[in-house]
């Protein structure tokens, strides 16, 4: 297991109980204590936990885990699903991304094709972008996410105005038919509201691990949105009940 991917366990460990002990780490994730005690160590010295005796406890971690963490969890499955949703792309579309691990593998399934336009509040999206001369790149303004390195707020709505989209993909902390599309800030639900308006068609890209789940905040109504993209593992049963809400959903 790579190092980035035990990092993303034990946070997610953090998240949920609060606490973790080394010698269960170290069994669950297979590896060394030593091993464990360095990534905590690591993860100490960026602030995301508090070293104790045999273990670790949260230290403001949030209940969102920032970027960089969450692009370890189900990387081929997120490349399945860009790949998928780079076919729905033709020459010369104009598209827009809002921030995430899979609206990130998106922008680079299409990094070489020709006469694009990309639309995005991402700031690491931005930057893979930026220096492709193929591609014209529009970057909204707004205020900083360091969680999703993303630009939302008022300013990052006000930018988008006056664009026209051919297709947004849209990248979701949960999408279920109780809760619709979900994500975990109020002011990103906002601005991903924003992109989506602008959009002629819209396209939910997202792992099994949120299909079936909830967020905090409703970013829109499943009737807003013109397909589901995600992977084979999802639960075949909220599939089913997407579908029968009216819900295109392609697996991958």
């Amino acid at each position: 297991m790579r190092q980035s991917e035990r990092l993303s366990a034990i946070l997610e460990r953090l998240t949920t109980d609060g606490s973790v002990a080394v010698v269960n780490v170290a069994r669950e994730l297979d590896v060394s204590p030593a091993t464990v005690r360095r990534d905590l160590q690591l993860l100490e010295s960026q602030h995301m936990l508090s070293r104790t005796h045999g273990g670790a406890v949260s230290d403001g971690v949030l209940y969102e885990l920032p970027l960089r963490y969450k692009s370890a969890r189900q990387p081929e499955e997120k490349r399945r699903i860009a790949r998928e949703a780079a076919s729905r792309v033709l020459d010369g579309f104009a598209i827009g991304l809002n921030g995430g691990t899979t609206t990130t593998e998106v922008a680079r399934a299409l990094v070489d094709r020709p006469r694009l336009t990309v639309v995005t509040n991402a700031l690491n999206i931005a930057a893979e972008i930026a220096v492709r001369p193929n591609l014209k790149l529009l970057v909204t303004g707004g205020v900083a996410r360091p969680e999703s390195y993303e630009l939302v707020g008022p300013i990052a709505e006000e930018s988008l105005q006056g664009l026209n989209l051919s297709v947004a993909f849209i990248g979701v902390d949960g999408i279920s038919v109780k809760a619709h599309l979900t994500t975990h800030h109020d002011i990103e639900a906002g601005t991903d509201r924003a992109l989506m308006e602008r959009a002629d068609k819209v396209i939910v890209v997202a792992d099994s691990s949120k299909v079936g789940k909830a967020a905090l905040s409703r970013i829109c109504r499943l009737s807003d949105v013109d397909e589901l993209i995600t992977d084979e593992a999802a639960d075949p049963l909220e599939v089913g009940a997407l579908q029968e809400s009216g819900l295109k959903v392609t697996m991958v």
